[in-house]
């Protein structure tokens, strides 16, 4: 287990970039995607199209893969 962020490269809007996130957030972000049937590029670019200008990218994942969670939780 890694507390310290990685780089991870991904492709969006034909450019590469990288992303820094913990291991944690990376694997669960790669099982949602994996569960939806999506390229993880797919993926997030759909969360760069919906997150606002003073939202980073690593940060908008994060509360992506922070909501899906909890939308598992019994309520």
């Amino acid at each position: 287990m890694s507390a310290r962020p990685r780089k991870h490269s991904v492709t969006l809007r034909g450019h590469r970039t990288s992303i820094s996130l913990e291991d944690e957030f990376w694997n669960e972000f790669r099982a949602i995607a994996a569960a939806r049937n999506m390229p993880i590029n797919a993926l997030v670019a759909e969360i760069d199209a919906e997150r606002g200008l003073d939202l980073g990218l690593a940060s908008a994942i994060r509360l992506f893969v922070l909501r899906a969670l909890k939308e598992r939780l019994p309520s």
